[in-house]
């Protein structure tokens, strides 16, 4: 029979895991103060700058891709509205708590997908060849990387 030291030790050791897997989830489950202020309509610059990492402003992609791929006036135009309607489809699917667990990724990568095949319909043919955001998933992943579903399925209770 176990000892009362090795369930409390078990116990703690499970709590632990599920407060680490509860934290490294939350930032990806909840929205951030900015694009929450961005859907409302509300936020200037000066209140994105207290965070450490700024990630790059919708402008700011659409600038890089712009240079990257020579995109015309046009071109940047419809992509700047296609990632802007992602953005947009990105919160709803973070604040729909009835989506949930690995759901939640297989969305998140369809969106994804969709957008790619989006921005791919308005580009030449020329740029296409320049333009796979996808092709990193296409790559083997070595042996030590692991999944977010190998995640999912070692912090998830059983």
């Amino acid at each position: 029979m176990p000892s009362l030291k090795m369930f409390v030790a078990q116990l703690r050791n499970r709590s632990g895991r599920a407060r680490l897997s509860f934290a490294l989830a939350l930032p990806m489950l909840l929205p951030s103060a900015p694009a929450l202020a961005q859907v409302a309509g509300k936020g200037s610059p000066a209140s994105q700058t207290t965070r450490s990492y700024k990630r790059p402003s919708l402008a700011d992609r659409v600038r890089t891709l712009a240079k990257y791929l020579d995109l015309s006036e046009t071109q940047q135009s419809a992509v700047k509205k296609i990632l802007e309607e992602r953005q947009k489809e990105t919160l709803q699917m973070r604040l729909d708590p009835s989506i949930v667990g690995s759901a939640r990724i297989d969305k998140f990568r369809a969106l994804q997908e969709e957008t790619v095949e989006r921005i791919r319909a308005v580009l030449n043919e020329e740029q296409k060849k320049k333009y796979d955001p996808l092709a990193v998933r296409r790559l083997p992943p070595t042996p030590e990387q692991r999944s977010v579903e190998d995640w999912l399925k070692a912090t998830t209770p059983h």
